[in-house]
Parts: structure tokens; C-alpha cells; sequence
């Protein structure tokens, strides 16, 4: 195919923030419109290069390559596998229901969506977007960190101007500090590789097709893993580096949320992915140990701060940390189910955890707060979004018939395999999720409904409801038909088996 479809995907986001912005301030409606055709747009592109991924070919496919700064070796070199698939079309899901979350509703008791400066929310993130789709697509070393930068820039400023807590200042700086002391870290491992591949084969390139051949020693490897891993891990809520997540997720606005949880935790471990195990794979396996142990404890410890909050939103945060966990514990196994797990549970806790946060976005519009003691009742007046809560809570859960069960069950498995005793430990996690959600589940939505909230609290909108929906039918749909994504995810397993050398 000639066309060029994961540069469009990727500049889609762009060309729509810089068009909404020449919209005048006064016309919202037409920067919504605009918004939501732009996000239509890019999930379409993003669902066909998904279902015309040939899985039997595997490999890089939508190849394209343009030079951008040939003297130091840096282009703009697109191209997708089966671990990079499913997360651009998760970021195309997730930028969809986020437009529709954030579309605003002018009724006087709920005020939901975004009703400050709509044109400017809504180009600050594309812009956000863009970057994500840039890192998951990019095969230029540095392209795909330049695109990481532009995926956490815009967070800063959308949590400060739109975020809903009083500390929304102090949690944009920690959120930025954390990402940028990771990224910093990171860069220099990176350059570290560029200059060494080039001593190494006397070509400057960013190409990371080449520097997967480019020999790096084992010493090297094992010096520069950690940095390189963690630095990008950092976005991806790995303990001890984790602390900057659930604030910046209580802080931010809702669809920000969706993003930053649904999308952004994912950017961080696929670039670790990517960058540190597909690019030093001898380094992976020294440290493997080290990984296993700090993936094991996010596990197990996020589950259980997050089974003690009375605020709702900090709830999902720390399952998100919880969940994430799961990721870097598969990564950390080396092994064919463990990554496999990985690849599957980046989708599906991105479309889980942005289900989670806008129904707690939803209820947050309505009732004007998230402490789970004043709440109550919530499923009388909005049943929709107990539903939606509920697919949720089932996924996180793990239960069988769900994304959470085919995504969770292949992890535990690969760190059996690699130590069964770890496997053990964070099985104590999937208890205590089942504790927390059922829990919240009944006293959100099942329990008596304060005074105060009767007549004024209304159920959610048509838009809400699609952004539901659409969320809610990937959990299912990989839960009862994982070969809508195991085979594809397991094609890029493959090749990161392969750079691992039968490890």
C-alpha cells in the first residue's frame, strides 16, 4: 500500500489542534464538532491499518522512511508490529470517547465536559496525541523521543488550567519533575547507544532496525539497561517511581485522565520495551531480577492503597498503578507468555482505565464529589454508567470472559515459569482488586443515595453513553474472542524472542 497511513494517523492530531485554534474562542460548539470529526477520523485510519495488519507476514508493515537530518543519521522512519498495532488503535479509542466525555453539557446542575475554553483544551490534546501516536509508530530512535517529549509536554499545562483539585498545581509540577528527571536519564542512554553503535559500525543512525544488530557489548549492556528501562519506566508508574501518577490522575480533567492512564502509562512501557529490552537484551536478562522485584511490589502495593482510599478517583489511580505493574512483571519474565500477557494487558487496562475514569468523571459532574463515604445510589440515576463501572470492575478483576482474564492469565503463567514464588506473591493482588471494586461497586452505586443528591444529580448523556459503549465492547469482545488480538500481539512476541536469542 502506497498510501501513507501512519504518518497521516500521526499528523492528524497536529493539523486538528492548529486548525481548532484558528476557530474564534466564541464559537465552542464548532471546535467540539471539529474535535470529535478529527478523533472519527484518526480511530478510522487507526482500526484499518489494525485489520489489514498481515498477521501471517508479521514484522514491521506501513513502512515509510523520509530523511530528515541524514548527517546525524535521524529520519522520520514509521512502521508498526504486533505490539505497536493494538496500542495505536488503543490511542485512537481513547482519543474518540475522550472528545465525546469532554464534549459539555450546560445543564445547570451538572456543568460536565469542558466548558472553560473548549478550543484550547482540545488542542492541547491532539498535540498530546500526536506524540503518542508518534512514539508508538516511530522506528527513528530519535523521533521516538522526540514524540515522548511532546506526549508529556501538554500534560503540565492541561492539568492546571483544567484540572479539577485545589493541589492541581503542585501535582502537574511533581508529574512534570518525575517525567523529565526519567527522560533526561533516558536521553543519555540513548546517546550513549547512538555513539557506541557508530564506533561500532561506523554509520551515525538513530535507525533502531540497525542498532538491534549493531553489537553492543554485554558490559555496556548491563552498565546502560537500567538507566535506559527505568528512565522510560518512570512513565509507566514503575515502584519506587510511581508516586507522581495517582496525583496527576485526581488532578487532571477527565478525558486527561483517560489519556494519561489509558494512553500515556502505555507510552512509558512500550518505549521501555522498545528502547531497553528489544536494544539491550543481554542487559535485560542481568537485571531481570531486579525488574521482577520492583514490578512484584507496584503489583501487590497498589492494590492495597488503592483498596484504603475514600476518594474515588485516587482509587482508580492506584489500580492503575497496580495494573501497570502486571505489565513491567511480564516484561521482567523474558518469555513468550509473559510478554505476550504484556502486550494484551496495555490494551486492555488502557480502555479499562479510561472507562474507570470517565464514569468517576461522570459522577464527579453530577454529585461535586469523589469521597466514596458521601456517595450512594449512584445506579438509580445513572444505570448506564453502573453497567459500564461494573464491565469494568469484572475486567479488572481478571474474570474469565473478559480482556482482564486473557491479559492476566498468560503474565502469572510466564513468572512461574521464571519464579513461582513471585507469581504467588502478586496473586495476592488479584483478591484484593476483587475486594475493592466489589466493595465500591456497592456503596457508588447500590447504596442508600444522600438527601442532597435527590432531584439534582441526573443520568449522563448520549455522547457519555457512546463513549461507554465503545470502551465496554473491546473488554468483552477480547474476552470472548482473544484471537481478535492474541495472534497478532504473539507475532511481535516473536521478534522480541528473537533479540532476546532464546532467552
Amino acid at each position: 500500500m502506497n498510501f501513507p497511513f501512519l504518518s497521516v494517523i500521526t499528523f492528524t492530531p497536529l493539523v486538528a489542534a492548529l486548525i481548532i485554534l484558528l476557530i474564534p474562542a466564541q464559537r465552542k460548539n464548532e471546535a467540539r464538532a471539529l474535535a470529535l470529526a478529527a478523533a472519527i477520523f484518526a480511530l478510522i485510519l487507526s482500526a484499518w491499518v489494525y485489520f489489514t495488519y498481515d498477521q501471517t507476514a508479521a514484522g514491521y508493515q506501513f513502512i515509510e522512511k523520509y530523511d530528515w537530518l541524514p548527517a546525524l543519521g535521524i529520519s522520520l522512519y514509521f512502521g508498526v508490529d504486533g505490539m505497536s498495532t493494538p496500542l495505536v488503535l488503543l490511542t485512537g479509542v481513547v482519543m474518540f470517547t475522550g472528545v465525546l466525555i469532554s464534549w459539555g453539557d450546560d445543564d445547570k446542575y451538572v456543568m460536565a465536559g469542558i466548558q472553560d475554553r473548549p478550543r484550547e483544551f482540545f488542542a492541547f490534546l491532539f498535540i498530546l496525541a500526536w506524540g503518542v501516536f508518534g512514539v508508538f509508530v516511530s522506528l527513528d530512535l530519535f523521533m521516538l523521543f522526540f514524540f515522548y517529549e511532546i506526549a508529556v509536554f501538554p500534560m503540565y499545562l492541561l492539568i492546571v488550567i483544567w484540572g479539577w483539585s485545589v493541589t492541581r498545581e503542585y501535582a502537574a509540577m511533581k508529574l512534570t519533575l518525575y517525567l523529565f528527571i526519567g527522560s533526561v536519564v533516558s536521553l543519555v542512554g540513548v546517546l550513549a547507544m547512538y555513539i557506541v553503535q557508530y564506533q561500532n559500525t561506523g554509520v551515525l543512525s538513530f535507525d533502531m532496525l540497525q542498532m538491534e544488530s549493531a553489537d553492543f557489548s554485554q558490559t555496556f549492556q548491563n552498565i546502560w539497561y537500567l538507566p535506559v528501562f527505568l528512565g522510560f519506566a518512570v512513565l509507566g508508574g514503575i515502584w519506587p517511581f510511581h508516586n507522581w501518577s495517582p496525583d496527576g490522575h485526581v488532578a487532571a480533567p477527565t478525558a486527561v485522565s483517560m489519556f494519561h492512564a489509558g494512553v500515556l502509562m502505555k507510552l512509558g512501557a512500550f518505549a521501555a520495551l522498545r528502547v531497553g529490552i528489544m536494544l539491550l537484551p543481554h542487559g535485560a536478562k542481568h537485571w531481570q531480577w531486579l525488574i521482577m522485584f520492583f514490578a512484584a511490589v507496584a503489583v501487590v502495593y497498589g492494590a492495597y492503597i488503592a483498596f484504603v482510599q475514600t476518594d474515588f478517583k485516587y482509587m482508580v489511580g492506584f489500580s492503575s498503578v497496580s495494573h501497570m505493574g502486571l505489565v513491567m512483571l511480564g516484561f521482567s519474565t523474558l518469555n513468550r507468555e509473559g510478554l505476550l500477557g504484556s502486550g494484551l494487558q496495555m490494551f486492555s487496562h488502557g480502555v479499562m482505565t479510561a472507562l474507570f475514569f470517565a464514569v468517576v468523571g461522570m459522577i464527579y459532574d453530577r454529585a461535586h464529589t469523589r469521597q466514596i463515604p458521601e456517595l450512594g445510589g449512584m445506579n438509580k440515576v445513572m444505570p448506564f454508567a453502573a453497567v459500564g463501572f461494573i464491565i469494568g470492575g469484572l475486567v479488572s478483576m481478571g474474570m474469565p470472559s473478559f480482556s482482564g482474564f486473557v491479559a492476566e492469565f498468560p503474565i502469572f503463567l510466564g513468572v512461574w515459569k521464571e519464579q513461582w514464588l513471585v507469581a504467588v506473591i502478586a496473586s495476592i493482588s488479584i483478591i484484593i482488586t476483587a475486594g475493592y471494586i466489589l466493595l465500591n461497586v456497592r456503596k457508588v452505586f447500590f447504596g442508600q443515595m444522600p438527601e442532597k443528591f435527590e432531584g439534582h444529580v441526573t443520568d449522563i448523556t448520549a455522547l457519555d453513553k457512546v463513549a461507554i459503549t465503545t470502551l465496554c465492547l473491546f473488554m468483552i469482545l477480547i474476552g470472548l474472542y482473544p484471537n481478535f488480538m492474541v495472534p497478532m500481539v504473539d507475532k511481535g512476541v516473536e521478534n522480541i524472542l528473537r533479540l532476546l536469542g532464546g532467552f
